[in-house]
């Protein structure tokens, strides 16, 4: 109904003078009473100015009648119930959308104003093909959904998304995974020809492994049990061990010289060494000076060994993990141990990391859910295994196509390294105001009504902004093609079962007694 009426009526209104505007940077105008229902917050319009197209957004609107102006005169009126009916109070509505000049657009760039619209200028409705290359849009991009207040489909170009890595912040429940699955989507159905990049998820809660129940998808996402994984021994180094850097001097010395002289012996001899083996050569040493450095280091071993995660080769390996065009789920729903989750998580990333360096493998996105517990902020890089390994990627990683997705719920509480080289940020509700301010200081472009709007963002709404975008935009995120359940269940049918089971177990004791 809008764009009919906007391809038959394109004017919106009039700018109007205020105490300081129209300025260089904004202006207001009265909203035609015809075009009052289709004039929205967040909307792009355009005026027309002496350098050429002006385009602006809406800030906001309000509503005014001259006759509600003084709360005592309306009060007294009221009471009489004479107000409607003595006065044309109808005829004095007006309303009036104050709007952010974003430049005067030439076709091709956007310039910066220099000089303010004229008052009693028309504002009209934007035309959409040239919002569309305004914003940088792809024909071939990836498209995420409808622009809010427009029907122009939100493509964004893989390499201005992706290459300098994004991060997606909203509290929980707002839509993060389901936007993750859109993306997912429109990377699966990528053809060749626009090129294909493999993907990674390192799928903490198990969300996305249902996926490959489509039959659409089945044979392009492969979905790996990370409790089953294992790592080479012969390719860890001694500085990637949890405990490592906890030892003292004379304990990493130790270590070191153990390792590298089977590590050496592996290689010669083509041979396999495990944890057990290290702890049988350290057990061996029996120089007085050096028992308690071999017992405290025998008992971090030990530690180690119980993972139960080192093998003799790479399982899976890295280059059976990315694949163009394919999709790899890492699923740590069986494991509950955060050491662990945080081994894996620092060994894929360096492996991935320095086989994309040498051109084993082909680019690739490493997408990371619940990413302030794999690189949190506060947190030393040395506690933190897998944080010094993501903080890389993103530091060095658009140089050799290796990328990062960060996903979060608690923005405040990433590392602010990794955020910060995240160029393109997709925002959906978040209602934190520690994690709204972080936001505010940490994307760039984002002004004070874009971050009061984040906090009232429906449900699978979203704000771009960054390197995918020239400005930030709103976005109402589009429907998935390809349905698909995740692992969660709903409070009441956990209820429920756990009932059923109580139920069950009591009538199994009676019937057996």
């Amino acid at each position: 109904m809008v764009n009919q009426f906007y391809s038959i009526m394109a004017k919106l209104g009039t700018v109007i003078s205020m105490i300081d505007s129209p300025n260089t940077t904004k202006f207001a105008f009265v909203i035609n009473d015809v075009a009052v229902s289709l004039v929205r917050k967040g909307q792009f319009i355009e005026v027309q100015h002496e350098s050429g197209k002006l385009i602006a957004v809406v800030n906001d609107i309000f509503r005014s009648n001259r006759y509600f102006e003084r709360a005592e005169s309306v009060a007294e009126y009221e009471r009489a119930g004479m107000l409607s009916s003595h006065f044309p109070v109808n005829e004095w509505s007006y309303t009036i959308a104050e709007c952010r000049i974003m430049g005067i657009y030439d076709g091709k760039l956007l310039h910066r104003c220099s000089f303010p619209p004229a008052p009693g200028s028309d504002v009209s409705t934007i035309d959409e093909a040239m919002l569309a290359t305004y914003l940088g849009f792809k024909q071939n991009g990836l498209n995420i959904g409808k622009l809010l207040n427009h029907d122009v489909d939100v493509k964004l170009g893989l390499s201005k998304l992706f290459q300098k890595h994004i991060a997606i912040l909203a509290m929980s429940g707002a839509g993060k995974s389901y936007l993750m699955s859109v993306l997912l989507e429109e990377l699966l159905e990528r053809p060749a020809e626009h090129g294909r990049i493999g993907v990674i998820v390192l799928d903490i809660h198990g969300e996305y492994a249902n996926m490959r129940a489509n039959h659409s998808f089945s044979d392009r996402i492969t979905v790996y049990d990370a409790s089953k994984m294992h790592i080479s021994t012969k390719n860890a180094q001694p500085e990637m061990f949890p405990f490592f850097y906890q030892l003292s001097g004379p304990q990493k010395r130790m270590l070191n010289s153990t390792f590298y002289e089977h590590r050496r012996q592996a290689i010669n001899e083509h041979k396999f060494f495990s944890i057990k083996d290290l702890m049988i050569d350290i057990s061996g040493v029996d120089d007085k000076k050096s028992i308690s450095t071999r017992d405290t280091l025998l008992d971090h071993l030990d530690s180690l060994h119980k993972l139960k995660l080192f093998g003799k080769v790479d399982d899976p390996s890295v280059s059976s993990i990315v694949k163009p065009g394919h999709i790899s789920i890492i699923s740590f729903k069986e494991i509950d141990g955060e050491k662990k989750k945080q081994l894996i998580v620092a060994y894929l990333a360096r492996r991935l990391f320095n086989a994309v360096k040498k051109g084993k493998i082909p680019p690739f996105l490493l997408v990371v859910e619940e990413a302030h517990n794999f690189a949190a902020e506060g947190v030393k890089r040395d506690e933190m295994l897998s944080k010094r390994e993501i903080e890389r990627i993103a530091r060095e990683g658009r140089k050799f196509g290796a990328s990062l997705c960060l996903i979060t719920q608690r923005p405040v509480r990433l590392s602010t390294t990794a955020l910060s080289q995240c160029n393109t940020h997709i925002i959906l509700r978040v209602s934190n105001p520690y994690d709204i301010k972080h936001i505010g200081e940490s994307s760039e472009g984002i002004d004070s009504h874009m971050l009061g709007s984040i906090t009232s963002l429906k449900t699978g709404e979203a704000l771009i902004v960054g390197e995918a975008v020239v400005q930030p935009i709103f976005v109402r995120v589009r429907k998935r093609k390809h349905d698909f359940h995740t692992d969660g269940v709903d409070l009441e049918t956990l209820a429920k079962e756990f009932e059923k089971k109580q139920t069950q177990k009591k009538e199994d004791v009676e019937a057996f007694l």
